[in-house]
């Protein structure tokens, strides 16, 4: 079994694309998809290995407990081997779960992305995923 890798992280902005524009320009990041979901509107950057999801969170039920308005680092992801794996090891560790996969009553989530969401012992949201980030690489 692999190590887990951290290979993403999400800022919530008021504004995606012009976050977007900065991180392209400043660090010569690369454009790797974009997002119009129930759940955010926003771009997806990569240096190669890592992701870094720019959101705007339209609910505050995907958001979680900083809000839907909250500007600034939101959370982080972890690229594990399995989803039921990891889930033993991080309640073991103290955390706590906070969400799943999205259900129908969010909305259109045929195409969504999505993560199994976790808090950690201090409230930071901690993402992990068996499938990876868009741009992210596992190794």
């Amino acid at each position: 079994m692999s190590k887990p890798k951290l290979r993403h992280i999400a800022l919530s902005v008021d504004d995606p694309f012009a976050t977007a524009d900065f991180y392209m320009q400043a660090f010569d990041m690369e454009k790797v998809g974009e997002t119009d979901s129930p759940l955010a509107r926003g771009v997806y950057l990569s240096d190669g290995t890592m992701c870094l999801a720019i959101l705007k969170f339209k609910s505050g039920k995907w958001a979680g407990e900083s809000g839907k308005d909250y500007q600034g680092l939101h959370h982080m992801g972890f690229w594990v081997d399995k989803l039921e794996d990891s889930h033993e090891q991080i309640i073991a560790a103290g955390g706590t779960h906070f969400a799943g996969r999205p259900s129908e009553s969010d909305g259109d989530i045929s195409n969504t992305h999505y993560e199994v969401k976790y808090y950690d012992p201090n409230g930071v949201m901690v993402d992990t995923s068996s499938k990876g980030w868009k741009g992210a690489k596992r190794d």
